[in-house]
């Protein structure tokens, strides 16, 4: 049974754990095998731990799918980030920063649950309306985003991905996507 729930403190290297797996199998092909090779699911989870994700007032809230459990998903969401920036917010628009879950799980309905779910709290602070981004060449989530009445929004930015040995860092297209939560 699917079990949706807040992240707790003690979650934090589960959540890595799905994080880095998420990067793993669904960037795979066009990230660099270096970077998805790098990912330390230790050092995610402390990351985790030293922002205070599961803290109740910090300003995005972590929920997670638990199956058996065992955590198998996550989303995270809150005010809408102007330029992704986590101290620029806007509290007139919601968005969904992440979302991961492991793949035994993909096509199965967690992400629907979790995503269902991110949109009903972000419809309960009253926002009408939500942003997310997306990898372009991430076209799994893409169709996702588009079944669950997403669209891309015209806006787009470029993620830079730090290379070993002094390499420049290479830069993958984001689309931004925007959805209502009013209707």
């Amino acid at each position: 049974m699917l079990i949706i729930r807040p992240e707790e403190p003690d979650d934090a290297e589960a959540v890595a754990r799905v994080h880095v797996h998420g990067w793993q199998d669904g960037y795979a092909g066009f990230m660099p095998d270096e970077v998805l090779d790098r990912l330390n699911v230790a050092a995610w989870a402390q990351r985790r731990r030293d922002t205070g994700t599961a803290d109740p007032e910090h300003p995005f809230t972590t929920l997670l799918a638990e199956r058996d459990g065992a955590v198998v998903g996550f989303t995270t969401f809150g005010p809408y980030r102007n330029n992704q920036d986590r101290a620029d917010l806007d509290h007139t628009l919601g968005e969904v920063l992440t979302m991961y879950v492991e793949k035994a799980y993909w096509g199965d309905g967690t992400s629907g649950r979790l995503l269902t779910a991110a949109r009903e709290r972000l419809a309960g602070q009253g926002w009408g309306a939500y942003r997310l981004w997306v990898l372009r060449d991430n076209r799994r989530a893409r169709r996702f985003y588009e079944r669950a009445g997403l669209s891309p929004d015209g806006e787009r930015t470029t993620y830079h991905v730090p290379l070993a040995g002094g390499a420049p860092p290479l830069g993958l297209v984001e689309l931004r996507y925007a959805g209502r939560l009013d209707g």
